[in-house]
């Protein structure tokens, strides 16, 4: 403790030297060691990670050159592959798309001319013995006096079309199946829930677009949305479809709504087209499809149950004609009247008459034409009998109807 400051004072010379000798000495030997071992093993660490992250991670960064100023330039280089994109990839091969061409005739032309009246979507859901069959929407092939299938590949095929029908605005085309792939693998509309992710593939817009992939989610299900076939204002049936967000615009019409195992689980139909409206799109359920697709692909039209009548629901003629015309008591406030009925038809032939007004079916109450279609298409079969309660000049009255088939 007395060392320095009592008999012996410091040397500040020899203190100096003592201070820079060791710490000069010892960094030699540092760096000695880092460039002969530990520079080398690191290059050995960097290259088997290199090599590693080639093999196994799809996304990759690559570092670029240094220019002379000291720039240095990056390059990246990205390969992804998501749940998506596998199943966009598998899937696009079967949705084709579908060009309505018409025949254009003119008084002074010589020769009969094709044009392309519209174009739409289609989806490729069997192939057996060399032909493919094609669904698509009943809309998109109208009077077409050609069908042109394009596919992926952009190699178009004539299409015979097999049938349509209208209420389910569903349509079968038939095709040589030379450059076909695989089918689209069909899934089921049964389960599916609202927040449920789902892919749109179609052609928007025409072929210029072929091949369009949207991605959304099921916005609803068992969803009801009217439809008006002969545009005389008034809705003629219901369509009962699933909602969603995914982006549908015309010439989607006809293609896939996916899950993302890949399977079909509705055919792309219609969307809401108002200036306020956005991300409203329909498919129909494939459950519901294929019933339907089956019998146009067999008999190449789709046979339901009728009765003969040309009906009107009460809410379309006003309150008063209900009493002055049709003589319904107050009670009476939903049904269908007859307008006419057509001669040798089962009501014809059941005993209906005009302005009689029909509010029952076996029990079950019709309150306007959507609820008595429904009945005889959905529940009823061709030759069964029903009990058809109806009015006649304020008299309840009951007869039964073996349905025909129309």
């Amino acid at each position: 403790m007395g060392y320095y400051t009592q008999h012996y004072p410091p040397n500040r010379n020899r203190r100096k030297r003592r201070g820079w000798l060791l710490p000069v000495v010892i960094g030699i030997l540092v760096i000695g060691f880092f460039a002969l071992v530990a520079v080398p093993n690191l290059m050995e660490m960097n290259r088997t990670a290199t090599d590693t992250g080639q093999e196994e991670n799809t996304d990759q960064a690559t570092i670029g050159t240094e220019d002379g100023d000291g720039t240095v330039h990056t390059s990246v280089t990205v390969d992804i592959n998501t749940q998506i994109t596998d199943v966009v990839e598998e899937a696009t091969p079967a949705v084709v798309g579908v060009i309505n061409l018409q025949t254009n005739a003119e008084f002074w032309q010589q020769q009969q001319e094709e044009s392309q009246a519209g174009t739409g979507s289609g989806v490729i859901y069997k192939v057996e013995d060399g032909t493919a069959y094609v669904v698509t929407n009943q809309h998109v092939v109208q009077g077409a006096d050609t069908v042109e299938v394009v596919l992926h590949d952009d190699t178009r095929i004539e299409a015979e079309i097999v049938g349509g029908d209208v209420f389910s605005d569903l349509a079968v085309l038939r095709m040589e199946a030379s450059g076909v792939e695989e089918p689209i693998e069909i899934g089921s509309s049964e389960n599916v829930k609202r927040g449920e992710p789902v892919i749109a593939i179609g052609n928007p817009l025409g072929m210029m677009f072929s091949g369009s992939v949207t991605q959304g989610v099921i916005s609803g299900t068992q969803r009801t949305v009217p439809q008006d076939f002969n545009m005389d204002g008034r809705a003629d049936w219901q369509a009962e479809v699933i909602q969603t967000d995914a982006a549908i615009n015309p010439g989607n019409s006809g293609g896939a709504l996916l899950n993302l195992a890949g399977q079909l689980i509705g055919i792309n139909s219609m969307k809401i087209n108002e200036a306020a409206v956005e991300g409203i799109g329909f498919a129909i359920p494939v459950d519901t499809a294929m019933p339907i697709v089956e019998e146009l692909e067999e008999t190449g039209e789709v046979v339901r149950p009728y009765i003969g009548v040309e009906i009107y629901s009460l809410d379309e003629i006003p309150q008063a004609e209900w009493r002055e015309t049709l003589n319904l008591p107050e009670d009476v406030q939903n049904g269908v009247y007859v307008w006419s009925v057509e001669s040798g038809s089962p009501a014809d032939q059941a005993g209906l008459e005009r302005l009689d007004v029909i509010t029952e079916l076996d029990g079950e109450p019709v309150h306007n034409m959507i609820d008595l279609r429904k009945i005889l298409y959905q529940e009823k079969e061709i030759g069964e009998e029903v009990t058809v309660t109806y009015y006649r000049d304020g008299e309840k009255r009951e007869t039964t109807i073996e349905l025909g088939s129309q």
